[in-house]
């Protein structure tokens, strides 16, 4: 539990180390929740979905009933770039908690307040787990990791056929629209940390010599995979496939991880500097990256909980894996690193 007491020189020195830089430090876990009472509301914008977040405020509501919590979800790089459009005009007012878009990271932290959530986790104020916090900015949290695997129709294609590497896709036999690929780059931009620049980008334009149907959001083109109509996709993700594997009455849809798995940090969630209820927001990330809040995601999205919460699914996925990792010393060149790889592929186009 973080009960930390404000008369603790640990955490008092932590505290003036902190306003010095221009970061807010609260003393103790209950001055955060008595300044919550205080506020009662919180409205928080989510990339989970409903069927996700509404169970987080179920379990939030009960564990601080003083809170009314209004929550909607906001996905996609498109919603992500508007929302920052608003933010920049001063217009985004309304909201307290906001999710944050990976592709635009290093646009946010003026618009954000300066809580320092690192610190307070590292002196049991929160409980965060410290690997969740941005280290650069130390007021953004990543509340998930999402994992990229080789999903497959086992009726169609073999598992022994299906490629051990990601390089072998480039085999000729994969040439000619033969797997799927999604132009939204991510597990490639994962990749860099390890391979390097230079060989995730030739990597990537050889993958788009082989031809691969091009698609644009991940759960249709895995539908129509488990129907039969694709053999093959190559680094989806690995919590999108299995809630279409649920569904998948056939049970043709089947995984395989291949090594590096790259993983990311995702959900990166922070707090508005114009925020009306700050601490009440403070509460709502905490909850989220703690321990209930992590094993509602691996309920309700399994696969996709955070690679640094204890226990949780993906840490045991993962565990003595070789992995390629897109960290937070990473994030700040994110952008660029998609950028460069969408041209990379040659800026494809998702087939109808």
């Amino acid at each position: 539990m973080a009960h930390a007491a404000s008369e603790d020189p640990g955490i008092i020195k932590a505290k003036k180390e902190a306003e010095a830089k221009g970061y807010i430090f609260a003393a103790s876990h209950d001055e955060i929740v008595a300044k919550a009472k205080e506020e009662r509301k919180l409205r928080a914008l989510s990339s989970f979905d409903p069927e996700t977040y509404r169970p987080m405020i179920a379990a939030f509501k009960k564990k601080y009933p003083f809170i009314d919590i209004y929550a909607e979800e906001i996905t996609g790089t498109d919603a992500g770039q508007r929302f920052l459009l608003e933010l920049k005009a001063g217009r985004a007012r309304d909201w307290d908690a906001i999710s944050l878009t990976t592709e635009f990271h290093n646009d946010y932290p003026p618009y954000l307040k300066k809580f320092e959530l690192l610190g307070m986790s590292e002196h049991g104020v929160l409980t965060i787990p410290k690997g969740m916090v941005d280290p650069n900015n130390r007021n953004i949290v990543a509340l998930t990791s999402s994992v990229s695997i080789i999903a497959y129709n086992k009726s169609l294609i073999s598992v022994e056929k299906v490629p051990d590497s990601w390089e072998g896709f480039l085999r000729p036999e994969f040439k000619g629209r033969k797997f799927v690929a999604d132009i939204r780059p991510h597990p490639y931009r994962s990749m860099v940390p390890l391979m390097g620049l230079e060989w995730v980008l030739n990597y990537c334009r050889k993958l788009a010599a082989q031809q691969p149907i091009w698609v644009r959001g991940q759960t249709r083109a895995l539908t129509s995979l488990a129907a039969g109509e694709y053999d093959l996709y190559t680094a989806v993700n690995y919590h999108s496939t299995l809630g279409v594997m649920k569904k998948d009455r056939t049970g043709n849809l089947q995984v395989k991880l291949i090594e590096p798995v790259p993983v990311r940090l995702s959900a990166t969630e922070a707090i508005l500097k114009n925020s009306l209820h700050p601490h009440a927001a403070l509460l709502w990330l905490e909850f989220q990256a703690g321990p209930e809040g992590q094993r509602i995601i691996d309920e309700y999205e399994p696969q996709k909980s955070s690679v640094y919460a204890p226990g949780s699914a993906v840490e045991k996925l993962i565990k003595g894996k070789k992995l390629a990792v897109l960290d937070w010393k990473d994030f700040a060149e994110s952008g660029e690193m998609v950028k460069k790889i969408v041209e990379a592929f040659g800026f494809p186009k998702a087939d109808r």
